[in-house]
């Protein structure tokens, strides 16, 4: 089981650590999962600080460093004891961590993920690949998205299949992202963050409703779209902006929805509604611009369990057709820890990880991650 690898990543919503057990032989293949959820408080603690506004004294951050390490090493040991898997038969882990604040613009650009990986390395005793971002942005890119490079090595279209125009592959996690998949082999990978996918929804119904999500939607489905507040969302200046591009929590937080709700008298039930066209309609829109010869889209993360908020993507998108990754076969949950297992492998074998810098920005192609080894 040498060429086994494990893939650890909590995203925007913070929701739980998603670890993936993945083999990469002939093709990429999910041996097992499993969703770790974060201690209440902790979670909490991630939240604030991830907010654009959120600060933390030095030695809060320093301690949650250790304690989101710890976590993330519990899920990983966690899979390996359900599944009866020596630690010794696990090549690498790799670990994108905890993002608390992304800025890849300005004079000093710079991506912060915790969880510290020496610790992952000495409490699972597997070599741990970590810090994957930094790199990238150091030469000049956005340091996300990544999933790009490996959607293309999971889901590009089959030489033999007569061209018809792109794949896109949509991650609906906090933010939303996209990956076009041209059937012309000369065009490079293109990809980028469209804006949000459940990162307020998540936000305002934990607020108002005291749920961590809008389970099946039916929060958002109870309201109607308030035509006033989306079009103050949707001018937002991000939408706009030309790829390469990403964003996070620093731009799209409660905060910011404040400032747009300013004036208005608006049902809380509504503003779920109208989140729900927001993400809806940005993610129409990119697609729309930047694939215009979209053939079909296939989604994959948390997002796609929400009904409505799918219904609203397909509604936005027809008659381009949009599904769930499930349909060819493949967990729309760990696509993500797929793709940094498969990170992993790429930065044991001294691969840069083929097409990133198109999609980020970059100057050129990067080998991506530091290896901290297992202890003996």
């Amino acid at each position: 089981m040498a060429s086994v690898y494990l893939g650890l990543i909590s995203g925007t919503s913070a929701d739980g650590i998603d670890v993936a057990l993945a083999s990469f032989t002939r093709k990429p293949k999910l041996l097992a999962s499993l969703i770790h959820p974060y201690p209440e408080d902790l979670r909490r603690r991630i939240l604030a600080l991830a907010q654009g506004d959120g600060s933390i004294a030095l030695d809060e951050l320093g301690a949650l460093d250790v304690e989101i390490a710890r976590t993330f090493a519990a899920a990983a040991n966690t899979l390996l004891q359900r599944e009866g898997i020596d630690a010794t038969r696990i090549r690498a882990l790799g670990s994108h961590g905890q993002t608390v604040r992304h800025r890849p613009l300005g004079a000093a650009p710079y991506t912060l993920q915790l969880g510290d990986p020496n610790v992952i390395a000495e409490l699972t005793g597997v070599t741990t690949v970590a810090d994957f971002r930094r790199r990238d942005i150091a030469a000049g890119g956005h340091g996300a998205p990544l999933a790009p490079a490996f959607h293309a090595a999971m889901l590009a279209k089959d030489k033999n299949t007569p061209s018809r125009g792109s794949r896109v592959v949509l991650n609906l996690g906090g933010i939303a992202n996209i990956t076009i998949l041209s059937d012309d082999e000369k065009k490079p990978l293109r990809g980028f963050d469209t804006g949000p996918a459940s990162c307020l929804l998540d936000a305002w119904i934990a607020k108002h409703q005291d749920q961590p999500y809008d389970k099946g939607g039916a929060f958002a489905a109870s309201g109607h779209v308030d035509e006033t507040l989306l079009n103050r969302l949707l001018s937002e200046p991000y939408f706009a902006e030309p790829p390469p591009k990403s964003t996070g929590r620093e731009v799209f937080h409660l905060t910011w929805l404040a400032e747009h709700l300013r004036g208005l008298a608006i049902a809380t039930k509504h503003v779920q509604a109208t989140l729900v066209a927001l993400s809806a309609l940005s993610i129409a829109a990119a697609i729309r611009t930047h694939a215009r010869d979209a053939r079909e889209v296939w989604a994959c993360g948390g997002g796609v369990h929400n009904p409505v908020l799918m219904a609203a993507i397909a509604a936005a998108l027809a008659p381009i057709p949009v599904a769930s990754v499930a349909e060819l076969g493949i967990d729309p949950d760990f696509v993500e820890a797929m793709t940094f297992a498969w990170l992993a492998r790429e930065r044991l074998e001294n691969r840069a990880a083929p097409n990133v810098h198109t999609v980020t920005g970059a100057r050129g192609p990067r080998v991506l991650g530091g290896v901290y080894c297992a202890g003996s």
